[in-house]
């Protein structure tokens, strides 16, 4: 690729041939265009960036803001609505609002609860294998377990019936909307989900019981007030994308890493106290990862010695900066024992991802009852047939075939 390619606008989320490989453009776009002119599916320009430290400050610099209904603001999906990232919903806890959300909700996230979490999830896992196992093989791991086991933990923190789940899916791949969906269908899914939530949030308040919902409800800030019930749905939201769907690909996506090398699988059979490292290092070495996170600058910035307008929309991919061999020693390499290992897959500054600890639980647990449970788990397809997820601004594999 010229360096003339590199500076044409590139269509954005920039396409790769395989699920499990980056783009081939990230490495030079890193090296000759770190500001780089982009298409999103909407058909709107906007700017990426690829390099660690670009991307870090663009994430943590408040310039840099999560507006995306500013009237120069880039739209991201085909269609009027913009699924996640430009619904009412996301936007009521953005804005001066969002760290006193943030200081509200953060107390179902401590490490303390995660661990407390963690023997539930081991115990759930384990059913799900058992009725996988009890089907035969080969299975899709995504569909057995990668996919029901983050909506049944976010459900369960949300206090929402078993019964509700698969509601809970199709909602959340709607509302991550690139061009899967039509804007009818996006609308639709908003609504429903913003009526089922009212209505969780409605009996809540008059049946508490122990999860999330009910205790924002009661909780007041440090000026005595409590979240509104826009603000309780946002809530839902927010973790129904994030808690959901994110952690669901990345179970598939690590295994797909982890099983794509033999070698790399039997290392951890070998010896199972690298699950911890080999976790963040399938988060840093993930060539899929979806979107990016979106923002919009509210003034003149430099940004790797350009000069980037006021109203620009800029997109970070931390998985591009993930390999910035500026930062990362063998960035190509997956080391398993990697440490330390300071990625960005959760974003940076004061919108880094909430919920990063129960991610990270979920993920270990996961692939430590895998090791436990099915040491001779192996993929059932070459790992270039594995099909990548198109159309949602998250990042996965379709299926997993595996056998053992």
């Amino acid at each position: 690729m010229s360096s003339e390619a590199v500076e044409r606008t590139l269509q954005y989320p920039i396409p790769a041939k395989h699920a499990l490989e980056p783009p081939q453009e990230w490495a030079q776009l890193r090296e000759q265009c770190p500001v780089a002119p982009v298409r999103f599916p909407s058909g709107d320009e906007a700017a990426l960036v690829t390099r660690y430290d670009d991307v870090k400050l663009v994430l943590s610099d408040p310039r840099f803001v999560r507006n995306f209904s500013a009237d120069d603001a880039a739209s991201i999906a085909e269609g009027d609505s913009g699924g996640v990232f430009e619904s009412e919903m996301a936007t009521s806890i953005e804005g001066a609002g969002h760290q006193r959300w943030r200081r509200m909700i953060a107390r179902w996230f401590t490490a303390r609860r995660m661990l407390a979490l963690q023997d539930d999830i081991a115990a759930m896992a384990d059913r799900m294998i058992d009725d996988m196992v009890a089907a035969g093989g080969p299975a899709d791991l995504k569909a057995a377990l990668g996919f029901p086991l983050p909506v049944w933990v976010i459900c369960t923190m949300l206090g929402v019936p078993e019964s509700d789940q698969d509601r809970f899916a199709h909602w959340s791949n709607a509302l991550l909307n690139l061009s899967r969906f039509t804007t009818e269908e996006i609308a639709l899914a908003q609504r429903e989900f913003g009526e089922y939530m009212a209505a969780l949030v409605a009996q809540k308040r008059a049946a508490p019981g122990n999860d999330l919902i009910s205790d924002l409800i009661s909780r007041t800030d440090d000026d005595g007030a409590t979240l509104t019930d826009a603000e309780l749905i946002a809530t839902g939201q927010a973790l129904l994308v994030a808690g959901h769907e994110t952690t669901a690909n990345m179970i598939g996506k690590m295994m797909g890493m982890l099983l794509a090398d033999r070698s790399r699988w039997e290392q951890l059979v070998a010896d199972p106290s690298l699950a911890r490292t080999a976790v963040e290092e399938v988060l840093r070495f993930d060539a899929n990862p979806g979107f990016g996170m979106p923002r919009y600058l509210t003034e003149d910035a430099e940004v790797a010695g350009t000069v980037v307008r006021r109203g620009t929309t800029m997109v970070c991919s931390m998985a591009a900066a993930n390999r910035d061999e500026r930062v990362f020693d063998d960035p190509e390499e997956m080391d398993l024992s990697r440490s330390p290992n300071h990625h960005l897959s959760f974003g940076a500054g004061p919108h880094s991802c909430l919920g990063q600890a129960l991610a990270r639980t979920e993920l270990r647990t996961v692939l430590e009852v895998l090791l436990r449970r099915l040491p001779t788990l192996e993929l059932a397809v070459a790992p270039d047939e594995l099909r990548r997820i198109e159309g949602l601004a998250v990042g996965g594999v379709e299926e997993l075939p595996v056998r053992w």
